[in-house]
């Protein structure tokens, strides 16, 4: 197998994500070429969308390697509505055509990492090439409407018509195991080689830092960061990440606001916490989730406070692990995580067994991509 089309579900020129990390796997297993299609609107707009428009965006540099192309879609937000989609239609005629160039010839595998018309067009224009949906979201949640209907429809189109199909949480395998017995459970993980070398020191300070890296959004649970500020009055909870959701009222004096920053100064940043936080709403956004901040954080063996959603929701028994499930409980769970240690070994072998290579390697993909 030497050529990928990959339909993201992010911008190749974003954080380095799963996407990014199945796309590099792919050329350090194959040698082959991957052919990126970032996304583009798949529902009506609504006025945060402007705000994300403007966003910043600190990701992947756009010098790209060799080895692969990204080809950025034109499209009018417009595609739940039936009719007037086939718009859409005629602005991917060059696509198509970029991607006939791309795979004539060659042993490709098309995937899709994110439901879309386009997607659904690409797979079903080359029936005898192997295909892989890898659903990592709950997408309709995201939804609202006549958007959420559409998108439901289309993604269990694709889901039905992929060769093969991956799920990255708990909850889709129990929800995509009734249209598929034969889909791959391929958890989250994290790029091994970004923190083999780091040697967490801890915070000999007697002001802790409690932290979180990361998009703050709809599903950001602001009440619990300040419950756990107010905790703790003494130390420091330092938030970093684009806000889409803003807080709803003042913040306390010991919680820090810091702007989102690049992957490398993420880690930097990382490195000072004493205790991960990941406060995440438990709703139908969230409830598919397997946070790769959770991998991040415990492969910095850093103690990990997580409220009660998604795949953390099964980590109760993890260790360095700790499950929030009300607002009573931060109290007597900050001052737990902040006495766990680690035993010296445990880093290299979580890192070891959840690196991105052992996840996909592990789904047997590129051995089965023509059965």
């Amino acid at each position: 197998m030497t050529r990928l089309v990959y339909l993201s579900p992010v911008p190749w020129a974003s954080f380095a994500q799963r996407p990014h990390k199945f796309a590099e796997w792919f050329h350090l297993r194959t040698g082959g070429n991957v052919l990126w299609i970032d996304p583009y609107p798949t529902r009506l707009p609504k006025p945060i969308d402007f705000k994300r428009r403007n966003a910043p965006m600190s990701g992947k540099s756009t010098n790209l390697d060799a080895w692969i192309e990204v080809i950025k879609p034109r499209a009018v937000p417009i595609e739940p509505i039936p009719i007037l989609s086939s718009v859409n239609r005629f602005m991917w005629a060059a696509i198509f055509s970029e991607v006939k160039r791309f795979v004539e010839g060659n042993d490709a595998l098309i995937a899709a990492g994110k439901p879309s018309l386009l997607a659904n067009l690409l797979v079903s224009e080359y029936p005898n090439i192997p295909s892989l949906y890898d659903a990592m979201d709950e997408f309709p949640a995201f939804y609202s409407g006549l958007s959420k209907a559409v998108m439901r429809r289309r993604e269990k189109n694709l889901a039905g018509k992929c060769t093969h199909m991956w799920v990255s949480s708990t909850r889709l395998q129990t929800h995509w195991s009734k249209l598929r017995s034969d889909l791959n459970f391929v958890p989250n993980g994290l790029e091994p080689t970004l923190y083999s070398t780091i040697n967490k020191v801890r915070n000999a300070e007697s002001r802790k830092i409690f932290g979180y890296i990361g998009t703050i959004a709809q599903w950001f649970d602001w009440e619990w960061v300040i419950k756990l500020a107010n905790a703790r009055p003494n130390d420091l909870v330092r938030v970093i990440g684009p806000v889409f959701a803003p807080p709803p009222r003042l913040l306390p004096n010991n919680i820090e606001l810091l702007p989102p920053c690049a992957h490398e100064e993420a880690i930097s940043a990382m490195a000072k916490f004493d205790v991960g936080i990941i406060p995440f709403q438990n709703n139908n956004l969230t409830a598919s989730v397997d946070p790769i901040k959770f991998y991040e954080y415990r492969a910095m063996s850093l103690p990990v406070i997580s409220t009660d959603f998604g795949e953390m929701s099964l980590r109760e028994e993890s260790q360095g692990t700790f499950i929030s499930r009300s607002l009573t409980d931060i109290e007597h769970l900050a001052h737990d995580a902040l006495l766990h240690q680690d035993a010296p070994e445990f880093v290299q072998s979580f890192i070891k067994e959840n690196g991105w290579p052992q996840r996909f390697d592990s789904a047997n993909l590129l051995k089965n991509a023509h059965l």
